[in-house]
């Protein structure tokens, strides 16, 4: 049995410019940084059933991983040639669809597991590139590759996506007290509004075209926002989420909603620095960066708009920055070629 974890991520700004019709014109860059929430997946040979299993929402058992509903289970076995006698189970500290890369650091785990299981060894940024061709390439999903390297490589990095598709992970050294008082400074929120990132993200593709300048200007404010992040100016840095969220809204009609507009304004006007919606938008995660004695003044607020809306999964995630990236937690495997 092999058991892998990579975690989930926050990105602050430059989202939208990993997105490969944007980058291969002209680089795109993303500051990011892993966080104490995960997605494990748990991978069992099973040499004395001839069948192929996935359990995750639901359960299914095949005979052959053609036959999976599971898309990226069944797209990466298939490219593997793992055709039987294993059996694939996934789990998260968060629902699905929250705005924190959950699909990809799944993709992540699943390949540093699918490579354990036939014995091979791969590193942090085989691990990322393969993520990334499983769910771009092989899947077709519409997505950019920013998740796949924050899950797989941890910490805080800048990352930049080159045109000759090669990506420089950059790591941000944060001095401890930096990052406690970030920490400090910092609101989660999950909506308990959920959708496909995949349809917000094919809109964003769409228009990359008529918005080149606007994602390159996206782009080139990480290195800004590196700046004030390590000296420490959490107020900068939060007035920066807040007009980069405000030039996102315009890369495409459904990167938000009448509701989010409402639970993002009622955070501001409570008190908030500024902030944004994490993933594509439209849904998930609301984070904030705001003063520590203002806090509660902002979870009051949007507990009123959640209760009168009646919007019944919303809660606050806490929120640590973790250094560690995907990693294979136990591996008790051994090592057969399957055919």
């Amino acid at each position: 049995m092999i058991v892998v974890r990579a975690p989930l991520r926050i990105s602050f700004v430059g989202g939208g410019t990993d997105l490969p019709d944007f980058y291969r014109r002209s680089p795109g860059r993303v500051i990011s940084t892993a966080i104490d929430k995960f997605v494990y997946v748990v991978i069992n040979r099973t040499p004395l059933i001839d069948k192929v299993s996935a359990r995750y929402s639901i359960a299914e058992t095949v005979n052959h991983p053609s036959e999976l509903k599971h898309t990226r289970i069944k797209a990466a076995l298939l490219d593997l040639g793992i055709h039987k006698n294993i059996e694939i189970a996934s789990f998260g500290t968060l629902p699905a669809k929250t705005g924190l890369g959950s699909s990809s650091s799944f993709s992540v785990a699943l390949m540093r597991g699918l490579h354990g299981f036939l014995g091979r060894k791969i590193d942090k940024r085989q691990t990322a590139e393969a993520a990334s061709r499983l769910e771009i390439e092989l899947v077709g999903e519409p997505i950019g590759k920013q998740d796949q390297y924050a899950a797989s490589f941890g910490g805080f990095n800048v990352l930049q996506f080159n045109p000759d598709e090669s990506v420089d992970v950059d790591p941000v050294l944060l001095h401890y007290k930096t990052q406690l008082g970030l920490e400090d400074h910092l609101l989660l929120f999950f909506t308990g509004i959920t959708r496909n990132a995949s349809e917000v993200l094919a809109e964003q593709k769409t228009n990359i075209g008529k918005k080149v300048d606007t994602l390159k200007e996206m782009a080139e404010s990480v290195h800004e926002f590196k700046e004030k992040l390590l000296n420490g100016n959490f107020r900068g840095m939060a007035e920066m989420l807040h007009a980069r969220w405000l030039k996102k809204k315009t890369l495409a009609s459904n990167v938000s909603n009448s509701t989010i507009d409402e639970l993002y304004e009622a955070g501001i006007s409570s008190g908030a620095w500024g902030g944004k919606v994490l993933g594509a938008g439209g849904d998930g995660c609301i984070m904030f960066i705001a003063p520590p004695e203002k806090k509660n003044d902002i979870r009051h607020a949007l507990k009123k708009i959640v209760s009168e809306k009646k919007i019944a999964d919303f809660q606050e995630i806490p929120v640590k920055f973790v250094q560690a990236g995907a990693e294979i937690l136990y591996n008790g495997d051994y090592v057969h070629n399957f055919g």
